[in-house]
């Protein structure tokens, strides 16, 4: 737990666990990111404790709606882009509009996440944004302790960023056990020098205890673990929807961009859910960065693989069904969003069109999938 610490010279040491607030002098640094704050904001008290947790049993609103959420993030971008820590949290003020001349001012402290596109990738990188423990003010955040935030990461890259997103909404239309996104407009606030905000598209993900409150069900972290361990119609449905997008980069036994989670009181308790996230490296973003791992027998990443348990002819004929049912949603889904390019839009439909040739005649899909899926 992490105490707001705040000393006349404004003093943000970690090592000060404990101060005493008398009376904040606002140098010209701090002064310059007030000048951007929308008029009438209200602003939480700044002696409140933060915390590192998922969430608070409260009614959380922010991944109920699809509409872009703006919001303001100010803070030292200068040394977060620096640093690019994943462990020392830096002091935010995150704005949004509660009406058209309203705005909530909340206090909250971020840190950089991410191992590879943090460390080499991106110009910002991802972060998780902490709030307090008790939010009293309300609005869109209200119970939300920590979120997980991806940013543009480098200038340029919004539309890998609109992509993303639109691959978690389209995982959303197979199943509820799948993690919510919220589209956002984020202005990025330097306080750290006078400069113009940077406007770029990102998106919230739900927190993973939101979710598994969502769907009755339970994170855990299984000291071993095998595709064997997971239920296996949600394996499928999780192994079919990568190889649709492109996906190679995850793993079950690692753990690496899934989540395991089990379900009180079902009839098959040993037996886990499995959850995807983190689609950069998928075909269907097709980022310029993005790499097949070298052990795979894939080049790039808009060769498809199949990396799922084996399973017989007749099960998979039955399980990708559900694709075929679903394809007229996908596409409608992409086709009405409007806040990806035209361009775009069409290199994700023809991309998604390779996959959906394969349910020809001759079922090809169902025999590559007899040909690549993994004999555990």
């Amino acid at each position: 737990m992490v105490e707001l610490c705040i000393r006349i010279h404004l003093d943000y040491s970690a090592k000060k666990t404990k101060l005493y607030m008398k009376k904040i002098i606002l140098p010209p640094i701090f002064l310059l990111g007030l000048l951007f704050q929308p008029a009438f904001g209200q602003i939480d008290p700044v002696n409140a404790k933060f915390v590192v947790k998922d969430t608070q049993n409260l009614n959380i609103r922010l991944f109920d709606s699809n509409d872009p959420f703006e919001i303001s993030l100010r803070f030292d971008i200068t040394t977060y882009k620096r640093e690019r820590s994943d462990t020392n949290y830096l002091d935010a003020i995150l704005t949004y509009h509660t009406t058209k001349t309203d705005s909530i001012n909340k206090k909250i402290k971020l840190k950089a996440i991410g191992e590879i596109v943090r460390t080499t990738i991106c110009d910002l990188p991802p972060m998780i944004l902490n709030f307090k423990l008790k939010d009293t003010i309300g609005g869109e955040f209200t119970g939300i302790d920590e979120l997980k935030i991806m940013t543009y990461c480098n200038l340029g890259y919004e539309d890998y960023i609109l992509r993303e997103y639109l691959i978690y909404r389209l995982y959303n239309l197979l199943t509820d056990n799948s993690l919510k996104v919220r589209l956002l407009r984020i202005n990025f606030i330097n306080t750290a020098k006078e400069s113009k905000p940077i406007r770029q598209y990102g998106f919230a993900i739900e927190p993973v205890k939101l979710m598994a409150n969502r769907t009755n069900t339970l994170e855990i972290k299984p000291v071993t673990l095998s595709q064997k361990n997971i239920k296996p119609e949600m394996l499928d449905r999780f192994a079919i929807f990568n190889l649709m997008i492109g996906n190679t980069d995850w793993s079950v036994s690692n753990q690496h961009n899934t989540l395991i989670l089990s379900q009180p009181g079902s009839a098959q308790p040993e037996l886990y859910v499995v959850v995807p996230f983190e689609f950069d490296y998928s075909g269907l973003v097709n980022a310029d960065y993005a790499v097949p791992n070298e052990n795979l027998p894939v080049k790039t990443v808009r060769e498809r693989l199949y990396m799922g348990m084996c399973r017989s002819e007749e099960v998979y004929k039955n399980e990708v069904r559900e694709f075929a049912e679903k394809k007229d949603e996908f596409y409608k889904l992409i086709n009405d969003f409007q806040y990806l390019n035209p361009g775009s839009k069409e290199d994700m439909i023809n991309y998604l069109n390779g996959f959906f040739d394969m349910f020809d005649k001759h079922n090809s899909i169902v025999h590559d999938m007899l040909n690549q899926c993994n004999n555990l």
